[in-house]
């Protein structure tokens, strides 16, 4: 199994469709074939997973100077709950500084229960875009965007 098969097999366990928020595979391709943008994946134990397993959670990424921003994650519903998004984010965190990012971004919609998460892990709102979001349903929502200094 590819890197891009087990990425795409926690995004589409991961991810409820009515938010609208997972990517196509081919979303996910063209933005991993960007020379600046990357994948972190993760195994059920909080280890990258061995060539051709299968991974519980993922960060998509991209590189900027002197910052990185986070554009997905995701741990498979059956993964939740053992400290792996936690796991993922730190290693987001760690790459971002050891490549001289001063400061990293992600933005979530306004009622994302992973902002707890996110608080958590250091990252503070630093601004909003309204109605950003749409669902299937046709709801708006906003889209808060987060910022931690490294």
């Amino acid at each position: 199994m590819s890197e891009l098969d087990q990425l795409m097999a926690v995004m589409e366990a991961g991810f409820e469709p009515h938010w609208r928020e997972a990517w196509t595979r081919q979303q996910v391709e063209n933005s991993l074939a960007m020379p600046h943008s990357y994948a972190i994946l993760i195994d059920n134990d909080g280890n990258s997973p061995p060539k051709g397993s299968t991974a519980a959670g993922f960060i998509l990424a991209r590189r900027a100077p002197g910052e990185e921003e986070l554009l997905l994650i995701a741990v498979h519903p059956e993964a939740r709950g053992k400290g792996l998004g936690r796991a993922l984010i730190e290693r987001f965190v760690e790459g971002a500084s050891a490549s001289g990012a001063e400061q990293v971004f992600l933005e979530m919609r306004a009622n994302n229960p992973a902002e707890s998460l996110y608080r958590a892990c250091g990252f503070a709102p630093i601004g909003r875009r309204r109605d950003y979001y749409r669902t299937l349903s046709g709801e708006t929502l906003d889209a808060i965007t987060f910022a931690r200094q490294l």
